[in-house]
């Protein structure tokens, strides 16, 4: 399962999206708009709201619109990728354990 560490709206209805294993994609959803919810997002105004939502993470848009990470992540055509090492992305913050010693 994928998740989305960054979105940003690149042009026409396209998204540059960092995934947790570091690689960037182009995500054109031009064609997946279809359905109530999706509709109203060929208005570019409200397509270019696309950001990142923490708690979910994936993309959502001011409608409340949102799409599965592993779908963006299916269609979109690799641009570049990190060291994942170098760039990690936790989809929860790190928890300190402390032991009782």
């Amino acid at each position: 399962m994928h998740y989305v560490c960054d979105a940003t709206y690149d042009s026409d209805y396209r998204l540059r999206i960092t995934f947790e294993d570091g690689s960037i994609r182009l995500v054109d959803l031009k064609e997946h708009l279809d359905g109530k919810v999706f509709e109203p997002l060929k208005d570019l105004r409200l397509f270019r709201t696309a950001h990142r939502n923490q708690d979910l993470d994936t993309v959502v848009w001011d409608n409340g619109a949102d799409m599965s990470p592993d779908f963006l992540y299916e269609i979109g055509l690799p641009l570049e990728s990190h060291n994942p090492s170098t760039n990690l992305c936790v989809a929860e913050p790190k928890v300190e354990y402390k032991t009782n010693r």
